[in-house]
């Protein structure tokens, strides 16, 4: 049950304020660990320094490569506007990450013991929501801070309206993502306000594209329009924490704890190394929210063609898939305008993602040996019906972007795509991870090469790859 405004808590007698149950089990989770608060502001101190300093370091190197003869000159402009729809598709898609998050989720534990008795979920949800949106504005600041400095701001006060641009739009949008949990399913909007950054980006990335190839390219504004965006990040900022905070008593049990295991799971796939811990979740989400779907038969002809139409007709039901293979085709062409000196390096790594999306059903295949006792025929055979798809949408997609590099040997090219499409065979056939495994002690401690070498199955083909497009294109 959802408490409202007014609380079970003031109408029947003996039940604890949320408050009350916070402080009995702080002091029940004291008595298990003797961490002091010096210990624990001694960690804070060094992931605070860790990250200003590698950060840093990090943004200095950005710059000097940027500036390097090895990418090449490219346009100012090219690259701000470029960089101004990298922006926007990042705020989608972490505006997509914090619905898939909840971004409020708590432990089945917590669910059973206190979400579900009659304690007010506001009082209860307030102190999290709190330090969610401190964290979001603190973290989206430093990151407009180093996105500032990697365009080559060095002004202090320049730096110091970004970090309060970056904080005043991650706390929105924050707190706007909590509205949106506690909304009903069905409600549009929280859709839209996930796709229209995600729209523009593509706009303004198809723009620069064809301005940069056929026109002179798009000049960059005499100002950062700074300000302005702290004018608008701030009301809306306000705005969506009173939304939010309202909204607070609306966030069900079932959203808190959706959230609570896709953020297990991706902390179990990056303890474990092992992506497909969290793939196979967003999987079954995704076939789950499509729920029916309208059966037709399949053209007459051998099995062998039957399950080929059945790959295909995947696809149909998936059209994030084909979306993203057409995405990043747009990528390709903004990424030899923006490094025009890497761009042979990028179509490498860019077509072994798009072939990436078209492998559901490989992988599908590969990891279920129930499936392929049902569907008949050697593992082999079903690999190989399974690997025509990606395979046919490298190759398309690697003549849609010839183009954008320079033509190298006559073999290059085909070589370079048939390299694509073993790496994507490769992870996409890859089997469940053995974590029993060779180890070698080094100074920096142990390191599980196996594991290594089993997670790198696909993408260690794709650094060679890398590697004979920069010396041979």
């Amino acid at each position: 049950m959802t408490a409202g405004p007014a609380t079970v808590a003031d109408t029947l007698a003996g039940v604890p304020t949320a408050r009350q149950v916070r402080t009995h089990l702080r002091r029940a989770r004291s008595r298990h660990h003797d961490h002091s608060l010096g210990d624990v502001l001694g960690d804070a101190y060094v992931m605070v320094l860790f990250v200003g300093m590698y950060g840093w370091f990090a943004i200095s190197a950005s710059r000097n490569l940027l500036d390097s003869p090895t990418v090449g000159r490219a346009e100012p402009g090219v690259r701000w506007w470029l960089a101004v729809a990298a922006l926007l598709a990042g705020a989608g898609l972490a505006w997509r990450g914090l619905r898939a998050l909840g971004p409020l989720l708590v432990t089945p534990a917590t669910q059973s013991w206190a979400v579900s008795a009659p304690i007010d979920r506001r009082a209860w949800l307030a102190p999290r929501f709190v330090l969610l949106l401190v964290g979001a504005a603190a973290g989206t600041a430093a990151l407009a801070v180093a996105v500032a400095a990697l365009g080559g701001v060095s002004d202090p006060t320049a730096l110091g309206w970004a970090a309060a641009a970056g904080a005043g739009w991650g706390a929105a949008a924050l707190a706007l993502s909590v509205v949106a949990q506690s909304s009903r399913s069905g409600r549009r909007w929280p859709t839209v306000v996930g796709a229209v950054p995600m729209a523009a980006a593509a706009v303004i990335t198809a723009v620069v594209v064809l301005v940069g190839r056929f026109g002179d390219g798009l000049p960059r504004p005499a100002t950062t329009p700074t300000i302005a965006l702290v004018a608008l990040a701030v009301p809306l900022a306000v705005l969506g924490a009173i939304r939010a905070v309202r909204a607070l008593p609306g966030v069900d049990r079932a959203t808190l704890t959706t959230g609570a295991q896709f953020a297990n799971a991706a902390a179990t796939a990056t303890i474990l190394l092992d992506p497909s811990l969290l793939a196979g979740l967003v999987e079954s989400r995704r076939w789950r929210r499509i729920g029916r779907v309208r059966s037709r038969r399949f053209r007459p002809g051998p099995g062998w063609w039957a399950l080929l139409q059945a790959d295909v007709r995947r696809l149909r039901r998936h059209p994030s898939a084909v979306l993203i293979w057409a995405a990043l085709i747009g990528v390709q062409y903004a990424a030899a305008l923006a490094l025009p000196g890497l761009a042979g390096a990028a179509q490498v790594v860019f077509a072994y993602l798009a072939a990436d999306r078209l492998t559901g059903g490989l992988r599908a295949v590969s990891r279920s040996p129930g499936l392929r006792r049902a569907l008949g025929g050697s593992d082999n055979l079903l690999r190989g019906i399974h690997v025509v798809v990606p395979a046919v949408g490298a190759g398309l997609w690697w003549l849609l972007t010839l183009p954008t590099v320079d033509p190298g040997p006559a073999w290059l090219a085909p070589t370079l795509a048939l390299g694509v499409v073993a790496a994507a065979f490769r992870a996409g056939t890859r089997p469940p991870i053995d974590y029993g495994g060779t180890t070698v002690n080094t100074p920096f401690g142990m390191i599980p090469v196996d594991l290594l070498r089993q997670g790198s199955r696909g993408p260690a083909l794709i650094a060679v790859l890398v590697l004979v497009q920069l010396f041979l294109g």
